[in-house]
């Protein structure tokens, strides 16, 4: 029996460890799970096909503890970046981010002071005839030419189940929009 045994023991043993391993590296909580940020590898065109799909930059500006360019996973939140971000700060105006928002690559996410204006060139100057139609609030919208609280709401549904615009034209895809609309509020809207 003994004999048995100590045939058996480096099969034991190595039973033993694998359970050990999987029991010990398969233990991570499921929230943990849903906004793993991963960094980017340098590995074949499949591998990086399938991490521009999956992952995003998002860029953080304004009243969060850490602003900055955030790599996360493309099914995140807004949430999720701003707590990656350290959250706001106590001056933060949280009323105007739509934290339930999914992230896109390339986004930008800028929380202003409150009272501040949303409004803003891409040399961060303050230019209040410009609206950023991917970032406006309806209110914001509403006050372009030809559009009223439902095309400011089209606008903003389109752009939340869509993606942002890219290009002017892109706004002639939202229901409602024509030539002529766009073409009243076209100096006053900044896309991207």
């Amino acid at each position: 029996m003994i004999n048995l045994f100590k045939k058996n023991l480096f099969f034991i043993v190595i039973g033993i460890a694998a359970v050990l391993f999987l029991f010990v590296f398969n233990d991570k909580p499921d929230q943990e799970k849903a906004v793993e940020v991963k960094p980017l590898k340098a590995a074949s065109n499949d591998s990086k096909t399938l991490q521009e799909t999956t992952l995003a930059y998002v860029d953080v500006k304004g009243e969060v503890d850490s602003p900055g360019v955030y790599e996360i996973s493309i099914n995140s939140r807004v949430e999720d970046v701003i707590n990656l971000a350290g959250g706001f700060t106590n001056k933060a105006d949280q009323s105007v981010i739509n934290l339930a928002q999914k992230v896109q690559d390339e986004m930008i996410i800028l929380v202003p002071k409150v009272g501040e204006s949303l409004v803003m060139e891409k040399d961060g100057e303050t230019n209040p005839t410009k609206i950023r139609l991917n970032y406006a609030t309806q209110e914001e919208i509403e006050q372009l030419n030809g559009i009223g609280p439902s095309k400011a709401q089209a606008i903003i549904q389109y752009r939340e189940e869509n993606g942002l615009f890219h290009k002017v034209e892109d706004v002639l895809n939202v229901p409602g929009i024509g030539e002529k609309t766009l073409e009243n509020m076209k100096e006053n809207i900044q896309v991207p």
